[in-house]
């Protein structure tokens, strides 16, 4: 189970203070516990790419992030640079205030942008629940869906938001077809993504993947 387990957590690094060292030592530890993916800032897909290569680890960065309100053209560019720099999965933010306006056309349009600069790869659209209303998840969810979005994913984890079961019976009850979830933010603990995956989530963002994958271990 633990070995399955890991196969769900995207291992994540995305402190400013990051150094390359930090990363080297992320992606050891992705290639030991065998993790989906490693999350970094768009700065470090290269050396991710570099560190990584010849592995299954896929390399994950994020755009627009944490505020999400960047312009759709910077988005865009900045998917297309982490694209040629070797990424492989992209977690975008949304344009929070644009759907609490409930100007549905420009966070379509935004999502859209990021889709069609990831060429095909996988896209992960961050609606961040923490300012949400449980209508708001709801639209947020269905606009990625129709924009083609892969995933939805809860939050940043650069506030005071965490992953919660209740969203993302939400955003199951919204998704598109074959659009997964991912949960992300707070998430420390095996029982809180064990509880996550069992309410429909597919991937778990966590800083905590090591310490969460040995509690699996524990639990067997």
């Amino acid at each position: 189970m633990a070995v399955n387990f890991a196969k769900y957590i995207d291992h994540t690094l995305l402190k400013p203070n990051a150094t390359d060292a930090d990363v080297e030592k992320l992606c050891e530890e992705a290639k030991e516990y065998g993790f989906a993916s490693v999350c970094v800032n768009p700065c470090h897909v290269a050396l991710a790419r570099k560190l990584l290569e010849g592995t299954d680890v896929k390399v994950c960065t994020v755009i627009g992030f944490p505020l999400g309100a960047n312009t759709t053209e910077i988005k865009a560019a900045e998917t297309e640079r982490a694209y040629y720099d070797g990424c492989d999965e992209f977690d975008m933010v949304i344009n929070i205030g644009k759907l609490k306006s409930r100007d549905y056309a420009y966070v379509k349009r935004d999502i859209e942008a990021v889709v069609r600069a990831a060429r095909g790869k996988i896209v992960k659209v961050i609606i961040e629940t923490y300012y949400l209303t449980p209508e708001e998840i709801a639209a947020a969810t269905r606009l990625a869906s129709e924009a083609g979005a892969h995933y939805v994913k809860t939050c940043t984890g650069f506030n005071e938001g965490s992953a919660k079961v209740e969203d993302i019976k939400i955003i199951a009850e919204n998704a598109g077809p074959g659009v997964k979830i991912k949960a992300s933010a707070g998430i420390r603990t095996y029982e809180q993504a064990k509880a996550l995956v069992e309410a429909g989530a597919s991937r778990i963002g966590t800083s905590a993947g090591v310490k969460i994958i040995k509690e699996a271990i524990a639990a067997e």
